[in-house]
């Protein structure tokens, strides 16, 4: 009996979605509900999975595709016997690879075994490294871009192990087989183009401006030094800096309300709670899942969301729900050295805190000059709703809670 596999509901106001992956090939046996492509809509990345268990039998769409909801993508043949290995590529056509086969070197021959998206097939042909050998960090056990990199790394291989053959069909993925200069073509991703053009609407919308302070984070680090292990044993989850700038964060929000608004039409719309949009970074770009009623929530709670959201846009499972809504964003740029940015703010939000990298700098403390730990941090917002005294004194609000973390405990 032939099933068909269809696009399921994606979400609020969500019609359609572009087929990013394909993670079972025609011939393999599946089971019911195991996932066998991956879809990518304007916000996240969710797998199809297979409503019956037997063998897929042959794919509707191309790889890249835009399909609507409950468009067919594939069939599966309940209660069929899976084909043998050599027999599969046959049963139906195939979506088409990102790098032609025939430019595989040799050590990667066999990674037509593994379900590979374009980004890690391409890094196992540059590095001629052989994805069986690779253990995947992925969503059940796939290996990553990061993966493959890190086998590379570990192996001491800085250079592709063997050139492609420059009789490949596709100049625009084939490098040169002399080393000369090349370029390659990537259809941007549906992620990645709302990205943009969600970023251009914000700057073309709001009229930005960025207020800027410096911390200093002795006594943040200090309190984490003297209390992340018992925190840690407590509560299951470890003690990070977001949690204080969550924190602070809502002293500031309650005090100065339209840094916590957004402008609908001709009217402002206040928020008597804080949910704020944490930036990850995921696989596809940056991602910002909302973390909820932080005014309520206590330290550990607010860092357990924020580690499960981290894991999930890693696994690419973050779902429509977990992104919608949203109050005020934190962005943290430090994490990856970033000294100094002018963040974008996050559409209908009308502020977002931006976070740098600590480094020891030499300040003045009672008329002596000391070496202290210290962060430059950024406060976008849109001009037309918050003035500029209400941007600053929000920021220095967040700035003195966190060079004294008592203010968070009494909220003043």
């Amino acid at each position: 009996m032939t099933t068909e596999v269809k696009v399921p509901t994606l979400g609020e106001s969500v019609t359609e979605a572009t087929v990013g992956e394909w993670l079972k090939k025609p011939g393999e046996a599946v089971k019911a509900d195991e996932p066998i492509a991956s879809l990518e809509t304007d916000k996240v990345a969710i797998e199809v999975p297979s409503p019956v268990a037997g063998v897929l039998g042959e794919y509707k769409v191309e790889l890249g595709a835009t399909v609507n909801v409950g468009a067919v993508i594939a069939t599966v043949e309940e209660g069929a016997s899976a084909a043998a290995p050599a027999a599969a590529p046959a049963a139906s056509p195939a979506p088409p690879p990102a790098i032609p086969a025939a430019a595989a070197p040799e050590p990667a021959a066999s990674d037509d075994a593994l379900p590979l998206s374009p980004a890690v097939r391409r890094a196992v042909l540059e590095h001629g490294i052989d994805p069986t050998a690779v253990r995947g960090t992925g969503k059940d056990g796939r290996v990553t871009k990061e993966d493959v990199l890190a086998a590379a790394k570990a192996r001491g291989q800085e250079q592709p192990a063997a050139p492609v053959p420059a009789a490949s069909s596709d100049p625009a993925a084939a490098p040169a087989a002399t080393g000369g200069r090349r370029t390659e073509r990537v259809k941007m991703t549906r992620l990645r183009q709302t990205i943009a053009k969600r970023l251009k609407e914000a700057q073309d919308t709001a009229a930005l401006l960025t207020t800027f302070n410096d911390v200093d984070m002795s006594a943040v680090i200090e309190a984490r030094t003297k209390y992340k292990d018992l925190f840690e044993k407590k509560h299951g989850i470890r003690l990070g800096f977001m949690s204080f700038f969550a924190k602070a964060s809502v002293l500031a929000l309650k005090d100065v309300p339209s840094v916590n608004a957004q402008i609908e039409g001709d009217e402002i719309v206040y928020h008597d709670y804080v949910d704020i949009s944490v930036a990850v970074s995921a696989p596809g770009g940056l991602v910002v899942p909302v973390v909820r009623d932080c005014d309520a929530k206590g330290f550990a709670e607010i860092e357990q969301a924020i580690a499960d959201y981290g894991q999930k846009a890693k696994d690419g499972t973050l779902t429509m729900a977990d992104m919608q809504g949203g109050t005020f964003t934190i962005s943290n740029g430090g994490v990856f050295g970033s000294l100094m940015s002018t963040p974008i703010i996050n559409p209908p939000q009308s502020a977002v805190l931006g976070l740098h990298r600590i480094e020891d700098r030499p300040v003045v403390r009672d008329g002596q000059v000391v070496v202290r730990p210290m962060m430059y941090i950024a406060l976008s917002y849109d001009h037309r709703l918050i003035d500029g005294r209400e941007a600053v004194t929000a920021l220095k609000i967040i700035k003195e809670a966190i060079e004294d973390p008592t203010r968070l405990l009494i909220d003043l």
